[in-house]
């Protein structure tokens, strides 16, 4: 998986976790498409970490399926939490 790869994955995790998650609708004090957007970096940003972090430590390699799996798991995590601690405020 390239670069191109791992944004994509990111930026669909973003937008599905916003799409699914039950909190979305909580909070009013913002617009919806600041969420969205936050939600999105959210999801870019935690792929392109968790697979720099795999690289460098050596618990895969480029193309691996456990790439994959850890790319889009701690993304999925980290748009959770961003999403509930928007709903939050």
């Amino acid at each position: 998986m390239g670069w191109i790869g791992t944004v994509f994955l990111g930026a669909v995790i973003g937008l599905a976790g916003w799409w699914l998650h039950p909190l979305r609708r909580a909070g009013r004090g913002r617009s919806t498409a600041g969420r969205v957007w936050t939600a999105l970096g959210a999801g870019i940003l935690a792929a392109v970490v968790a697979r720099m972090l795999g690289n460098v430590v050596g618990a895969y390699h480029d193309g691996d399926t456990l790439e994959w799996l850890a790319c889009s798991l701690f993304a999925l995590v980290v748009v959770t939490v961003t999403i509930g601690l928007a709903a939050r405020r």
